[in-house]
């Protein structure tokens, strides 16, 4: 697909008024609306339990944040997660309302508005490999240490994407969904637990599911540094990074980055700061920053204008740390970068 830089958001915001913040969503990215995810209004709402329902064995900490592995009924858990897993009962796996209040609130304002733009909504989902990080098993280790449990992980992430891809697929859109895995930072460390191809195959197993079981389009956002040559080899259609902190890191990936785009992949550039934005940052400071990592990736070796047509605009990461103010100023720059470059 062409995409020349069509901008959209990767997720959270830290406000707490939902249907004022996806109107301005709207107003500002009618191509590719997201859906917010409002981490400060409802634990449930973070990024991992936000994906929990339906997956075996998992209870919730004091905090509503944390998850844990319970032995205590484990085995007739999993029974009945694989049943409906191999039934493709998708409806067991839904988000429910109040795990992703944005999700819904989109969903009612566009089936009330008269679709315009190119056809296209954005979704997210935390990934397999992130998941598995943040769990607990019973022993204290991560659940990411056992296979069995990791695959469960990996099958019942990928039906909630199924689910969440022919939702919003209701709306007449093409859904396009981002695995988000900041844990990818950490594969190939002393600390970890998972080798490259064991990743590889988790991500890649998690993106054919849904892709061959609908029309979505499948990216992975990873807003740390990591072997960006390993994402890559999992497949995706479209690559989400941190371009404002890690432009030089993945530009040392440059054949592999040409082989993306000339193989039909997309770069998403998240290039409008969210952890470091201090409210000082201007269009023209980004769009400079931008247009260097563009020549300088053409000058490997890819069409100057293939690229542009394979190029997206994000921000670097999720705006859930941020404080509200600064959400709608992150949210206008990358809308305006996106008509810049077009």
């Amino acid at each position: 697909m062409e995409w020349t830089f069509a901008a959209t958001g990767v997720g959270s915001v830290p406000n707490l008024r939902v249907e004022p913040t996806c109107r301005l969503i709207l107003d500002l990215f009618p191509e590719i609306p997201f859906w917010p995810q409002f981490v400060n209004l409802a634990p449930e709402e973070e990024m991992v339990p936000q994906f929990s329902e339906g997956l075996p064995g998992l209870r919730t900490g004091k905090d509503g944040k944390t998850l844990r592995v319970s032995n205590e009924s484990l085995e007739e858990e999993l029974t009945r997660f694989y049943e409906a897993f191999l039934n493709e009962d998708v409806e067991a796996f839904a988000v429910s309302p109040d795990h992703a209040r944005g999700l819904y609130a989109m969903l009612e304002m566009i089936g009330d508005a008269s679709s315009s733009g190119n056809g296209l909504i954005k979704g997210q989902s935390v990934g397999p490999i992130t998941f598995a990080s943040s769990v607990t098993l019973e022993d204290g280790r991560y659940l990411l240490h056992d296979p069995d449990l990791l695959d469960a992980v990996v099958k019942g992430l990928s039906i909630k994407l199924l689910w969440q891809a022919r939702t919003l697929g209701r709306t007449g859109r093409r859904p396009i969904l981002f695995i988000d895995e900041p844990a990818l930072s950490g594969i190939g460390s002393a600390f970890s637990a998972m080798n490259r191809d064991r990743v590889v195959e988790a991500l890649r197993e998690t993106m054919d599911y849904c892709r061959g079981r609908s029309n979505a389009v499948m990216g992975i956002h990873c807003c740390a540094n990591t072997d960006w040559s390993m994402v890559l080899a999992a497949g995706p259609d479209i690559l989400n990074f941190d371009a404002y902190g890690y432009m030089d890191a993945f530009l040392l990936y440059p054949d592999e980055a040409v082989r993306f785009v000339e193989g039909g992949g997309t770069i998403a550039w998240g290039i409008v700061p969210t952890l470091d934005f201090h409210g000082d940052v201007t269009a023209d400071d980004l769009q400079a920053r931008l247009e260097q990592g563009i020549e300088r990736l053409s000058g490997q070796g890819v069409e100057r204008e293939l690229l542009r047509a394979r190029s997206m605009i994000t921000s670097a990461c999720g705006m859930g740390g941020m404080s509200v103010d600064s959400v709608e100023t992150v949210l206008r720059l990358i809308s305006e970068l996106g008509k810049r470059m077009r």
